[in-house]
């Protein structure tokens, strides 16, 4: 017996499991609760209970890692998804900590429910229908809670689950546009100003919008953090002048670069580290975030004590430099140089697109992802998206003609741009997507990188290279099935994968 039994994510210890305590900080009373919390929800799906969509999706996005650590909080959800009859009786213990193929199908289903929850609850809060979702969601919990499973039946429903977050995609993408205006390519500075400020992380752009609307005026800046990147090329949201710039780098440093900055952080979603002591009374939270003895915002989205907060502390007494990021290259601004991209393809200036991104983590084998980008020869294009990139975002890699070498698409849910711009190419060129020159090297660490793996994989995309490591919870006989339908493979170094990929001995 083990006090817990978790391994969805990429940094699991010993790259097995933790058992004892979270890589990620949880408790092991934490970890059981969100068993708990799972159980309950699968069985509610069983018996067909009258869940509502907005605790559906809430619940699942709950259970992702780095979003919520507050026992309390999950306590309570257990409670409301019995009061309407999805009373706890699935043994987590049956598939989460099975080695079977079939407990490795209904584990890496789950996962990937988990990340399409974590964009429908964003869609949500947009406004937008997720009925559609919901019922996937709903038939796939089913699934899972059956006893037992057929691999025939149960690999179509990974598929299933990748268009769903394809679709889940698409809908926030068209969510984002019509609120906030088509993004395109801009510089973000690096650079903190004098004076109070307050530091938006995450994903959620409307709770941005809704920042910066109760901040205007007040003297307080506001800097995005992390996925927050890419809110700067909406139109809506750079048109806030206090909306200033960019705090810090990749999400896994935020414990060593909030410690010492005067100002107040909200997160919005998952990518919360524990906030460390020095600075946890700046930590606020909102939506399905959520961390004890911080602040929390409820649904009213009232940020005034975050603003209060933040002229309180006054921030620094003078500017503390940065450096820039260039971010904003979305679907409508790649394609709106298709023509340049076309061109260099076939005159051979562009020799090869690589699609290096995903998920970031603090495992040292990530230097892998920096080197490998340094590596590529300056006649090849870069796209990225996620959080990934900050591994590397801020080299100077110059310029293929007109185009930089490195193109930010934006949010990890911008995979819908990377989709949609490779289908483009693909009609262009009139040919399949595995036949375009695109190599795709996914850095994954949470379940949302499972849902847009299980999208590529939906599309029928070949020859990935996911890395830094294997998924703990994929059992060799799934391993060997992917690798023999996907031609998947793990990274291995960033000269040979290079050598390999560019079809070099």
């Amino acid at each position: 017996m083990t006090d817990m039994f978790c391994r969805q994510c990429e940094q699991t210890a010993a790259g097995k499991a933790c058992t004892t305590r979270g890589v990620c900080g949880k408790s092991a009373e934490t970890a059981n609760l969100q068993d708990e919390l799972t159980g309950s929800l699968i069985m509610a799906a069983v018996k067909g209970a009258d869940l509502p969509d907005r605790l559906l999706f809430e619940a699942l996005y709950a259970t992702l890692t780095n979003v919520n650590f507050d026992d309390s909080s999950l306590r309570s959800m257990i409670s409301e998804v019995a009061n309407c009859g999805g009373t706890a009786g699935w043994a987590a213990d049956s598939v989460l900590r099975g080695d079977g193929d079939a407990e490795s199908l209904k584990t890496t289903l789950l996962l990937g429910l988990r990340g399409v929850a974590a964009y429908g609850c964003h869609c949500l809060g947009l406004g937008e229908d997720v009925s559609a979702i919901a019922a996937f969601i709903r038939k796939a919990l089913a699934a899972i809670g059956e006893k037992g499973g057929a691999l025939g039946d149960l690999f179509p429903l990974l598929l299933e689950c990748g268009q769903t977050n394809l679709a889940v995609m698409k809908l926030l993408d068209e969510a984002h546009t019509a609120k906030f205006g088509v993004p395109g390519p801009v510089s973000v500075s690096g650079t903190i100003d004098a004076g109070p400020f307050i530091v938006a992380s995450g994903h959620d752009l409307g709770d941005l919008a809704l920042l910066l609307e109760q901040s205007k005026g007040t003297g307080v800046s506001v800097y995005t953090h992390g996925e927050m990147l890419p809110a700067r090329a909406y139109p809506e949201l750079k048109k806030h002048s206090h909306l200033k710039g960019h705090f810090g780098t990749a999400w896994p440093e935020q414990q060593r670069e909030m410690a010492n900055a005067p100002g107040a952080f909200l997160f919005t979603s998952n990518c919360l580290m524990p906030p460390k002591d020095a600075y946890g009374d700046r930590v606020f939270t909102t939506g399905a975030v959520r961390f004890p003895k911080t602040v929390h915002i409820g649904p009213e989205k009232d940020f005034s004590p975050v603003i209060r907060k933040a002229l309180d502390l006054g921030g620094f007494g003078e500017s503390q430099p940065g450096g820039d990021f260039l971010t904003g290259f979305g679907h409508a601004a790649v394609l709106s140089a298709a023509d340049k991209v076309v061109e260099g393809v076939k005159s051979g200036a562009i020799r090869r697109i690589f699609l290096v991104g995903g998920c970031d983590g603090a495992r040292a084998g990530r230097s892998y992802f920096t080197d490998l980008v340094r590596l590529i020869p300056g006649d090849c294009l870069i796209l990225t998206l996620a959080c990934g990139k900050f591994r590397f975002n801020r080299l100077d890699l110059g310029k293929i003609g007109e185009l930089p070498r490195l193109l930010d698409l934006g949010q990890c849910n911008d995979a819908y741009s990377a989709v949609k711009i490779a289908g483009a190419l693909a009609g262009i060129f009139e040919c399949g997507l595995n036949d375009l020159p695109l190599s795709l090297v996914i850095s994954w660490y949470e379940q949302k990188a499972v849902a847009i793996l299980l999208t590529l994989l939906s599309l029928g995309v070949k020859n990935i290279l996911l890395g830094p490591t294997l998924p703990a919870f994929v059992s060799p006989g799934v391993l060997n099935s992917l690798v023999a339908q996907y031609s998947i493979r793990a990274t291995t170094t960033p000269e040979e994968d290079l050598k390999m990929m560019l079809g070099q001995k």
